[in-house]
């Protein structure tokens, strides 16, 4: 199983050695300076969704690919200042997101053309600077639906997200749709936190749809699979893998890989093609953008073979899991 370090370390940070994924890079000839890359978290990297933005950056560090700073837990209030901060710096591709900011951050990337933006964002690319993902695993999150599908006894599934955003929706949306699947009479709850990273409300969201029946919890959000451990039920974690963590709590986990998407991102910067474009295809299961990992030991054996024929339907551009970003009700 894939197994994810915890990061501790505050401030400013050059990346430090990984395994790549995605695009090969162009090498670094001797003497040519490296590609400077800057990334905003408006989370503590050690949020899951960010965490995959800083670990992917990291890694591309450590190929040589790029070099790389950051600053974490920077508000609202202070994105665009910092945005512009790193561009005056001479950062030549800005890695973040912009769901909060939105027109203050397109406004930047309008001010300093020559920099490259790359932007978490509900909305599209603007101009030739600024580039915008979405977080694509709702294939992956659809696969361990279908695992928990068979393994629930009442029939009721719980899933805790942060804020009804289009991305959030499609993956809890996902997850449900894979359940259905092979449960057609499930029973969904829904819950959302109002806010990207507070893991102690996740889990509160979480006791509450224990205690409505749910016998399996799809965390969304850092935090509900402490609820799960609590009840002594089990969960399906997101982004990143939780079973480390929670051995005996989290089968499954529906991961995403950010370094295809940022591989794609800094072959265009580093070849000075226009970087104003959707680059989350490269979220997609064929790309190496997202699967899922999960613990044969914790799964009933008769679950696995559907669910690993639909993996490789999927892989195969065989079968579409639907996009789905409606708010789950």
């Amino acid at each position: 199983m894939t197994r994810f370090p915890s990061i501790g370390r505050r401030g400013f940070l050059m990346g430090s050695a990984g395994l790549g994924l995605g695009l090969m890079l162009p090498k670094v000839a001797f003497g040519q300076e490296k590609l400077k890359v800057a990334g905003i978290h408006a989370s503590p990297v050690e949020n899951a969704w960010n965490s995959r933005l800083h670990q992917a950056m990291q890694e591309a560090a450590a190929d040589g690919a790029i070099e790389y700073v950051f600053s974490e837990g920077v508000s609202g209030t202070d994105y665009g200042r910092a945005m512009r901060e790193y561009a005056e710096q001479g950062n030549k591709l800005i890695v973040g997101e912009s769901y909060a900011v939105e027109s203050e951050a397109r406004q930047v990337a309008a001010d300093y053309p020559d920099t490259a933006f790359l932007m978490g964002s509900s909305g599209g690319p603007a101009g030739d600077n600024f580039g915008t993902f979405g977080t694509w695993n709702h294939e992956a999150a659809y696969l361990a639906g279908m695992l928990a599908g068979k393994m629930s006894e009442s029939g009721i599934f719980g899933s805790v997200g942060a804020i009804p955003i289009p991305e959030v929706n499609m993956l809890i949306n996902g997850f449900r749709a894979g359940v259905d699947a092979v449960r057609p009479d499930a029973k969904h709850l829904i819950g959302f936190i109002g806010t990207f990273f507070d893991p102690p409300k996740a889990r509160e969201a979480g006791l509450a749809q224990i205690d409505a029946g749910a016998d399996i919890l799809f965390g969304e959000r850092i935090g509900t699979a402490d609820a799960a451990k609590e009840r002594g039920i089990k969960a399906v974690g997101s982004l990143i893998d939780y079973t480390p963590r929670y051995p005996d709590t989290v089968f499954a986990n529906a991961m995403w890989y950010f370094r295809p998407i940022l591989d794609a991102a800094i072959a265009d910067t580093v070849a000075g093609n226009p970087t104003g474009k959707d680059y989350t295809p490269y979220s997609l299961m064929k790309e190496g953008g997202n699967d899922i990992v999960y613990e044969k030991s914790m799964v009933p054996e008769d679950a696995i073979p559907a669910m690993e024929e639909r993996r490789a339907a999927i892989k195969a551009g065989e079968f579409e899991v639907p996009v789905d970003t409606s708010e789950p009700t």
